[in-house]
Parts: structure tokens; sequence; C-alpha cells
């Protein structure tokens, strides 16, 4: 193997075992303005797409381990995404990228690996529907904010009620 081909295929390796999550995607039919938009976006996401030949995909997945399953995935155009921290919104930009009306039928998502698990697409459709961290940080203190919430709105109205929204008579003067 030629030097330049090594090293594009340890880099391909150190970048998909430096990562937290790999999406192996079809980009077949994408133009070049649409790669550059995904690429841009995943900029945002602490991510990045590279556009790999299903040989050194095939090296990666002997080294890293993963099961058979992958072997199914290696056929086509191929590219994988790469990255760090919350897969939910990569996958949520992967999916925008594939169900883009301009790549109807041509992209599509191969599988993943994530949490050290090969997933397959539907998997991969199915995490980018779950709420962000940060989403469900906001559920989560809105929910524990709820209980004292309406204890202070039971009160104010007690309060009303008892007091019939007048001020307090005054005291009688002591003898």
């Amino acid at each position: 193997m030629r030097i330049e081909k090594i090293a594009i295929l340890d880099e391909v390796v150190a970048r998909v075992k430096d990562s937290d999550y790999c999406f192996i995607l079809n980009y077949g039919g994408a133009s070049v303005a649409k790669l550059a938009a995904l690429r841009s976006a995943l900029r945002k996401l602490d991510s990045r797409l590279l556009i790999v030949k299903n040989t050194y995909l095939a090296k990666v997945a002997k080294e890293k381990g993963w099961s058979d399953d992958v072997n199914a995935m290696l056929s086509g155009p191929t590219a994988v995404v790469t990255g760090h921290g919350e897969p939910t919104a990569v996958a949520k930009a992967v999916m925008e990228f594939v169900n883009d009306k301009d790549l109807a039928g041509k992209a599509s998502v191969k599988g993943a690996d994530y949490d050290n698990k090969i997933v397959d697409a539907a998997m991969v459709e199915a995490l980018s529907k779950v709420p962000g961290k940060n989403e469900l940080r906001a559920t989560l203190l809105m929910l524990l904010k709820e209980p004292a919430t309406r204890l202070a709105r039971v009160l104010s109205e007690k309060a009303k009620k008892d007091g019939g929204g007048e001020a307090p008579a005054e005291a009688a003067p002591g003898a």
C-alpha cells in the first residue's frame, strides 16, 4: 500500500476510534453544495463528515471490533460522521440531510456505531427524534418547578378569599 493511502487509512481509523459515535451514510446524489451545508451544520455540533472508501471502513471495523453487520453497510458511496458530545443533535442534522427533497431516494443512513453497538438506520431515525440534553433539562426543571408554582397560586387565592381583598382592620386600642 502506498504511503498516501496508509496516511489516509490512519486518519480514518484515528478519527473513528477517537469519536463518541460514528454515523455511516450513503451520500449518493448529493451535490457539493449539499455536502458543504451538512459539513457546516456538523461543525457547529463538534462533528465532521468524511467521505471514505468502503475498504478503509472495513479495516476500521476490524480494528474497532464492530460486528459483521457492518459489512452489509459497505457498498455504494460511503461517508462517516464522527464527533464528540450529544449524538441526538447530530442524528437530527444527518436525517435532515437524508430527507432533503433534492436527495429523495438517493442519500440514506446505512447505520451507526452508537454506544459501542452497531445500530441500523431505523435506530438512527429514532435517535434523531429524541429530545436533546438541553431540552430534557428544561422539561425536568419545569416539572420540578410546577408543584411550587401551584402551591404559591393556591396560597395566593386563599389569601384573597380570607382577606376579601380589603386592607386588614386596625386592632382595637389596648386598655
